[in-house]
């Protein structure tokens, strides 16, 4: 199973379609918060199954501000990461810990990050509008197979 990943769109389509026509294959879409609707937006025009949740910049749109799903066999956890605080990754872990999760998908900092602690792979896609780590918008890709889940950041 090949996933997409997005946060932080704030409203810019345009990009996440770029990515999506990018990426050649995919079997679902992830949005990890701000913006909510950009993520129903997204599944309507892809007719990809959308899991999505909302950021601290979705306050009157109604939607989960956290998930639990499974994707091919594996737990997922996903949430904007605007509630966890200065410790965001520990905090994330513990939560994923707790939950029995195989990986974290995460957003709020504009800033990629791949990280395993624990066996637990905690996945930031960055931005896919307003970068804060890199010149152009980013997206990631979930690889998911028998050697469990094979994580990567793309630019456009």
């Amino acid at each position: 199973m090949r996933v997409i990943v997005f946060s932080d769109s704030h409203g810019r389509l345009d990009f996440a379609l770029k990515a999506l026509k990018e990426a050649g294959q995919v079997d679902y879409l992830l949005h990890a918060g701000d913006f909510y609707r950009d993520a129903l937006a997204l599944a309507e025009v892809s007719s990809l199954p959308v899991k999505a949740v909302r950021g601290n910049s979705d306050r009157s749109v109604d939607g989960p501000v956290e998930e639990l799903f499974k994707l091919d066999g594996l737990l997922v956890y996903m949430t904007h990461g605007h509630l966890n605080g200065p410790h965001r990754l520990g905090g994330l872990l513990k939560k994923a810990v707790a939950y029995g999760a195989k990986a974290v998908i995460f957003g709020h900092t504009h800033m990629s990050q791949v990280v395993t602690m624990k066996g637990v792979l905690l996945f930031n896609p960055g931005s896919i509008s307003k970068p804060r780590d890199r010149e152009h918008p980013s997206y990631g890709i979930l690889e998911f197979g028998e050697e469990g889940i094979k994580p990567s950041i793309l630019q456009l």
